[in-house]
């Protein structure tokens, strides 16, 4: 089969899964699979192999994340009902002054957006945005914006975050690396899209669409002397990052047949890093608050509900991007594109924009494209996998619209008319998407 008729057939596939999500309302992960089963029927697959491929993909993917993901919504769990989230927020209000809240809140994303879903972070935090923006003074509009765009970015760019991680191990990238380049490009562009976007383009009286009285009840209740330290805090949501890290430092600098270097992978490997993380947790969020053991297997047990779902998707974004590689269709089409005069850094970014635009799930956009881009590793072999990976996650964050999940909780929280919703969230990640793209390519020149 040609060229362009593989091409078409992915474009195909993509509508169907954009068709499927948006106007079937059918769930991520079976549009997924029933895409992945299209490809295989149009490109003349064997059907007897079909299943086995699907399989490999999903147990490729998930074999990797399902414990990452498990031990991120602990942590995330922790932090929540220790009260730490409240004491960071506290503590940065006083340090950066009331007159820098959207800088805070989006300190306060970055950080606690590392263990939960952009979703769950935004829950959790939310009621911050009420307690920072009532004491500056200042529209909880103007301040929840730079805590949504902080999350999305931390949910696209940073492991160990699920879709950071699946498309790191999917193009080979050492995940220390992505971390700390990630970090490069986080940064910088969750401040300009996040709190500059705000302070230029939100009114300081900008007003919900209707005064959420209800919300003021959702304040956090335990008192300010019952929280956990901010160091603590702090150390404990940073830890996996840290571990990671620094594993990859080490293995750079030190000799890889010594046994401190074997070590040394052991524990900076991202299931052992957020094991220990969340073991470390379990003391500093929780014995050492006067929690039993009993208090912390009930969080525990509560934490895994919201990440079945997520699993799904992850799983059958795995299986989708089997079936594009074993059929020829994520080949052909890097073929084509290696032939445009674009680089595939831009290019990446470009197809995780228009799919997150399209089917409004950063993961699955993240997914998709990452198994899409996979081949241009091979045709361009200077081109490094971590640089690739961002600009793929770059992309993901951009165009957060009415197709979002996200787009509405945020809307609905801070109470916004749709319009007031898109010339804010909207607006707001896509700034960043292309600062984190810039950052990306000049980040390209170097590593």
């Amino acid at each position: 089969m040609g060229t362009g008729a593989l091409v078409a057939i992915l474009l195909a596939s993509i509508a169907l899964v954009v068709v499927l999500i948006i106007t079937c309302k059918m769930h991520a992960s079976l549009a997924l699979l029933l895409a992945a089963f299209f490809v295989a029927i149009t490109t003349g697959l064997d059907l007897g192999s079909v299943g086995d491929i699907l399989e490999k993909g999903v147990g490729g993917t998930l074999g990797f994340l399902t414990l990452i993901i498990g031990f991120g919504a602990v942590l995330g769990k922790l932090l929540e009902v220790s009260g730490g989230a409240q004491r960071l927020a506290s503590t940065l209000v006083r340090a950066i002054g009331k007159k820098r809240a959207t800088i805070v809140i989006a300190l306060l994303g970055l950080i606690c957006g590392i263990p939960v879903f952009v979703e769950v972070g935004f829950v959790l935090l939310v009621p911050l945005v009420f307690v920072v923006a009532k004491e500056a003074g200042i529209s909880r509009i103007k301040v929840g914006i730079p805590l949504a765009t902080s999350l999305m970015v931390v949910h696209c760019i940073l492991p160990p975050h699920p879709a950071a991680t699946a498309i790191a191990g999917t193009l080979g990238a050492d995940i220390g690396t992505v971390i700390m380049l990630g970090l490069c490009v986080a940064i910088p562009s969750v401040l300009v899209g996040g709190p500059l976007f705000a302070h230029f383009a939100i009114r300081n009286n900008e007003k919900p669409q209707e005064e959420d009285i209800a919300a003021e009840e959702k304040l956090p209740t335990i008192d300010e002397k019952n929280l956990p330290s901010f160091g603590l805090t702090l150390f404990t949501i940073l830890l996996p990052l840290l571990i990671m890290i620094t594993r990859t430092i080490a293995t750079k600098l030190m000799p890889a047949d010594l046994l401190a270097t074997k070590i040394i992978e052991i524990i900076g490997n991202p299931i052992t890093a957020l094991m220990i993380s969340v073991l470390f947790a379990y003391w500093s969020l929780g014995l050492h608050r006067k929690r039993t053991l009993r208090d912390l297997q009930s969080i525990t047990d509560g934490s895994f509900g919201p990440i079945g779902g997520i699993l799904l998707i992850i799983g059958a974004g795995g299986a989708f991007n089997q079936v594009l590689t074993e059929s020829g269709v994520a080949p052909a089409l890097a073929d084509a594109l290696s032939g445009l005069p674009v680089s595939p850094i831009i290019l990446a970014w470009l197809i995780a924009l228009v799919l997150h635009f399209a089917v409004g799930s950063a993961t699955v956009a993240m997914i998709s494209a990452a198994g899409i881009v996979l081949p241009m590793l091979s045709i361009n072999p200077n081109l490094s996998p971590a640089i690739l990976a961002l600009a793929i996650g770059a992309g993901a964050i951009g165009f957060t619209h009415v197709t979002d999940s996200l787009f509405w909780m945020v809307k609905e929280y801070l109470h916004m008319s749709v319009p007031q919703a898109l010339r804010t969230l909207t607006v707001s990640t896509t700034i960043t998407s292309v600062v984190a793209l810039c950052i990306t390519l000049l980040l390209s020149l170097v590593v």
